[in-house]
């Protein structure tokens, strides 16, 4: 089984899990994840659709796949790059193994080959469009696929289709689903709250209508500038819902948030995914260690003359990690408060959220006479 990048340079290595057919080509753009656990929830997360991922620790496997800490219902990525693959995993909630697993989903791995070097290859030339076949397919047929644009329907194709109900006697949430992950919708319920999960392309009276006391806009795939370009209905249903209600973006939702506020997004070289990357709170003057999983950030120059400030940056490249509006109760992540994998420094951003929807609501029912 071979990796073939568009730049020409070819990976030859052992495949495991899904075994392709001998003419069978998987393209998508290839990434590097850096965490050194929490392969469970890669494989799960929908914010990787469409790529295939490169798992930087050489030893992916070891603790094998439980239904548990899945971020889906399945696996999202096309395919997995690993340096070495454990084949008997050794934990007490293991179910199976990662190849198993990938059997199951249908998704090809390649393991046995340098991903040192194709991780530098990445930090030095940025995300490429990528292969996965058999040895027997032909260089030049590679070279002239990967040379073609990738579809960029992502949202449409991970975002739930209907609308999904989670109740609780406490505030109600509507989260927009990009391509949301179980720990988002967790957090809420978590701390008590009722969820409603709405399609990607729903408009703001369809979610005004179940009179939510918040709004949570989800990470997802794809380029936010694309989305909102395919889906025109998506950036005037966040300006209507962030009048009405406070607002938090996700990821992808921090992106559109942006977009939807005047601001743009701008690819990055090759972009931030693992669960150990710290980012600086402006406003406390503190830093945490988070879970990331972007490939685009908001452009810091386009936020001249907006009614947005920054609130988080990353500590290693300056990225812009947070927003917040300056007049409306609505702000903004880059990176994963939820965790699933990584740490849970970032959590209080949620409890931060649910105590702005109590006090709304405290405030609309008034004074008890």
């Amino acid at each position: 089984m071979k990796l073939t990048l568009e730049s020409g340079d070819v990976f030859v290595g052992s495949a495991f899990g899904h075994a392709l057919r001998e003419d069978e080509v998987v393209l998508a753009e290839l990434v590097f994840c850096t965490g050194q656990s929490g392969y469970e929830e890669v494989l799960t997360d929908p914010s990787y659709f469409r790529q295939i991922v490169l798992m930087t620790f050489p030893l992916i496997g070891n603790t094998g796949i439980n239904r548990h800490d899945a971020e889906s219902a399945h696996a999202y990525l096309s395919g997995l790059v690993v340096r070495e693959v454990e084949e008997i995993p050794s934990h007490y909630r293991s179910q199976l193994s990662l190849p198993e697993y990938l059997r199951e989903q249908g998704v090809p791995g390649l393991c046995g080959i340098d991903t040192r070097a194709l991780t530098q290859r990445l930090r030095t030339h940025g995300t490429l469009r990528a292969a996965l076949s058999s040895d027997h397919v032909a260089h030049e047929r590679l070279l002239s696929a990967l040379a073609q644009p990738l579809p960029r329907d992502h949202v449409a194709q991970v975002s739930t289709k209907v609308r999904q109900q989670h109740p609780s006697s406490g505030p109600h949430v509507a989260v927009i689903d990009y391509g949301c992950k179980r720990g988002i919708v967790r957090a809420l319920l978590d701390r008590g709250c009722a969820v409603t999960v709405f399609p990607h392309d729903v408009d703001a009276d369809q979610v005004l209508a179940t009179q939510p006391d918040g709004v949570v806009l989800s990470n997802g795939p794809g380029d936010p500038s694309a989305l909102a370009t395919d889906v025109p209905a998506v950036l005037p249903t966040i300006r209507a819902l962030q009048e009405r209600a406070p607002l938090l973006g996700i990821c992808l939702g921090h992106q559109l948030f942006a977009l939807a506020n005047g601001a743009a997004t701008e690819k990055l070289h090759h972009g931030h995914r693992g669960c150990n990357r710290s980012v600086f709170d402006g406003d406390s003057g503190q830093s945490a260690i988070a879970a990331h999983n972007h490939g685009y950030a908001v452009t810091a120059s386009s936020l001249a003359g907006s009614e947005l400030r920054v609130t988080f940056r990353d500590l290693n490249d300056g990225c812009i990690e947070g927003l917040r509006h300056t007049r409306l109760s609505a702000w903004s992540v880059q990176f994963h408060p939820e965790a699933g994998p990584g740490p849970q420094d970032p959590r209080f951003l949620f409890d931060e959220f649910v105590h702005a929807l109590a006090g709304r609501r405290a405030a609309a029912e008034g004074p008890c006479l």
